[in-house]
């Protein structure tokens, strides 16, 4: 029995975290309390020394280093630029103007849920502020003009997983740590998939229309009371606020002006000014926004490490080797290794969160993606694209529980949990366009002028000097 366990250490402890995460316990303790655990049995056996557990410190230490602390310093501000713009009016407005715009048209109130959903998306980086917004807005108003209760339930938590994929997006910069790929590449690849994505999620609310006309009717001519000019007026006031911000947050940050941390900080503040110029700024608002904040990064952080104390005793029981030798071994190669990747990603995300799946799942592919030879941004937009679905089916479905939060107690759970079912095809169905078209994701990144490391040259002035005195050496 301990010969078998010796020699499967590594099987064992990664069995060993999906049982306890199964469990329900908080991901942080649990996956420390894996990682100490497995070290002690190590010890015993003779495959790693006490010393070795020394370099949890390091680990640790690395979090707040200078490179990954200020990364990661991006999640608290655009947390907090999020839960300010959820209550700062802004989606009221546009939501109004946009759904006005396409009330005559079947399913306009859908286009318009999808379409402010990615504006605030762009603007937010936080699932839950878009969700909530949404549904305050959105969900009476559909329900009141006869959309059916499955398909507005399902449009409004899938217009808020947009969020996950459209900069800023907090997602976007946990992989780029996680992956050790800069934030910026991870933003512009992240631009293909946002696209295809609202594609076809209009697309879909483009068939319900053709084939159940019923479930998504026009609006009524007396609900839409704006024509003309005033129409455009109010289109125009609340899309131009919106696209200050984000060219405040993202251009910045595609120009190379400032990095995600200083957007991040410019973004809180405009969030702060736009809730101002909304009359809509109070302290009751900044201490929520910051309760939420703190609560949303003590988590991160609290996740993070733990996930560091089991990565380590997990590389150090050989955990790296038999990932690699088993990941790098399945059939179909490349393609083989993606689909495998993706359906278990898939398979965790009805049990886990993005931030535990990122934090605890990512760094052990990784390193088998890059030495299969992977783009590490495009892989990463994938495994982002994918978890997106975590948000979106039961049972732990946060979008889900936050529409459930907010909505009619008239509205039953199992409505919400299938009028989701379609919207996460739809996001599967983005996966697969990502596995066999990476252009998708690759041609945004390669829109910099090009550079051959090989034609570099590097000429250093050299002061003019006194030749040195001959040096006699004795013999």
């Amino acid at each position: 029995m301990i010969g078998f366990v010796r020699s499967n250490m590594a099987p064992l402890m990664f069995a060993a975290l999906i049982l306890v995460m199964l469990f329900g316990y908080p991901a942080a303790f649990s996956v420390a309390a894996v990682g100490l655990l497995f070290a002690f049995i190590g010890i015993q056996l003779g495959l790693i020394e006490p010393s070795f557990l020394g370099n949890l410190v390091y680990q640790v230490f690395s979090i707040v280093s200078e490179e990954q602390g200020a990364l990661l310093l991006a999640i608290p501000f655009f947390t907090f630029m999020g839960a300010i713009l959820e209550r700062s009016g802004l989606a009221e407005d546009l939501l109004d103007s946009i759904g006005q715009m396409f009330g005559p048209v079947r399913g306009g109130l859908s286009y318009a849920v999808i379409f402010v959903g990615a504006i605030l998306g762009a603007i937010t980086g936080t699932v839950a502020a878009s969700v909530i917004a949404m549904a305050v807005i959105a969900l009476p108003l559909m329900l009141r003009y006869g959309y059916s209760v499955r398909h507005t339930t399902g449009v409004i938590a899938a217009s808020g997983t947009i969020t996950q994929l459209i900069p800023p997006s907090l997602v976007l910069i946990v992989l780029a740590s996680q992956l050790g790929q800069p934030v910026g590449a991870m933003y512009a690849g992240a631009i293909g998939p946002s696209l295809i994505q609202i594609a076809l999620f209009c697309a879909w609310v483009l068939i319900v229309s053709l084939i159940w006309p019923k479930q998504v009717p026009a609006l009524p001519p007396e609900a839409r009371t704006l024509h003309g000019w005033a129409l455009w007026a109010k289109c125009l006031r609340g899309v131009v606020p919106s696209l200050a911000l984000m060219f405040l947050v993202l251009g910045t940050i595609f120009f190379g002006l400032a990095t995600p941390t200083e957007a991040g900080a410019m973004g809180a503040t405009g969030a702060l000014l736009l809730a101002a110029v909304n009359r809509r700024l109070t302290w009751s608002l900044v201490y929520q926004a910051m309760a939420s904040t703190m609560r949303l990064t003590a988590m991160v952080v609290f996740i993070l490490i733990g996930a560091r104390v089991f990565s380590l005793v997990f590389q150090g029981v050989g955990g790296k080797v038999w990932i690699e030798d088993w990941l790098t071994s399945l059939p179909g190669g490349v393609i083989g290794f993606l689909i495998f990747v993706n359906i278990f990603i898939f398979v965790l995300a009805f049990f886990l969160d993005f931030f535990e799946i990122a934090f605890i799942v990512i760094p052990l592919l990784a390193p088998v993606a890059a030495k299969l030879g992977i783009d590490l941004v495009w892989f990463g937009l994938m495994i982002c694209a994918n978890i997106q679905t975590s948000f979106m089916h039961p049972p732990f479905g946060f979008a889900l529980f936050y529409l459930r939060g907010v909505a009619p107690a008239a509205i039953r759970t199992a409505d919400i949990y299938w009028g989701a079912v379609p919207w996460v095809m739809l996001q599967v169905i983005l996966v697969a366009i990502l596995i066999f078209w990476p252009q998708s994701v690759t041609y945004w990144i390669d829109r910099g002028p090009k550079i051959d490391p090989s034609k570099i040259n590097i000429e250093l002035p050299m002061p003019d000097l006194p030749p040195l005195p001959p040096v006699e050496l004795d013999r």
